[in-house]
């Protein structure tokens, strides 16, 4: 599978947009995803795993890769792109024997200690965050700030994803910062329009 990650990679969130994961994609997508990160906290495994399905057949139709927030499960069951996992998830090592080599996965950190500790697992990228304070998560780890992407990029070859609390007007600063890729959830998903907020962060950024 190539794996090409984009400037923006965005995050679904049923509740701040108040949409359904396969519509998000739809507006994320006119808007220039190419890349989108299925996140679900509230539902049971099997409501998720319909919704993971319904968004697998848009994301297909309109050629966006998916990545499955926690659920590695999911993501084999729905045929997904990939898997993001957390600290606390399955390990990246086990993880990487249940859905192969060819599916993506990424891997949450919060220090640099973690982050130089991903670079030896069989993961495609690894996330530092929360760059800024962020509202997305119930109980978010400590704020690591835009020193930690500039101090954690000398020391890993895999492509750095930042996350956590960025908005717009700082998209720039966490670029030029050292991360090769963004993710982007409230300041997404709470816009007015969604497809024309995402096709201005790409157009501040790039592809």
């Amino acid at each position: 599978m190539v794996f090409n990650l984009p400037r923006i990679y965005p995050i679904t969130d049923t509740t701040i947009s108040g949409l359904s994961h396969s519509e998000q994609i739809a507006r994320l997508a006119a808007g220039g995803a190419t890349l989108i990160q299925l996140r679900e906290k509230l539902a049971s495994p099997r409501e998720f795993y319909l919704m993971a399905l319904d968004a697998m057949t848009i994301a297909r139709k309109l050629g966006v890769q998916i990545i499955v927030n926690d659920r590695v499960d999911i993501a084999v069951a729905v045929n997904a792109d990939g898997v993001h996992l957390g600290q606390d998830d399955l390990p990246p090592d086990q993880a990487r024997l249940l859905i192969g080599e060819k599916r993506i996965i990424g891997f949450s950190t919060h220090s640099l200690e973690q982050a130089i500790a991903a670079e030896s697992a069989p993961i495609d990228y690894l996330a530092i965050g929360p760059i800024f304070n962020t509202g997305s998560k119930e109980k978010p780890d400590p704020v690591v700030g835009l020193n930690a992407i500039s101090r954690i990029k000398p020391h890993i070859t895999k492509p750095l994803v930042a996350i956590g609390g960025i908005k717009l007007d700082a998209v720039s600063q966490v670029i030029s910062a050292g991360a090769d890729s963004v993710a982007i959830i409230s300041d997404l998903l709470s816009a007015n329009d969604i497809t024309a907020q995402t096709r201005t962060y790409f157009q501040k950024v790039g592809k």
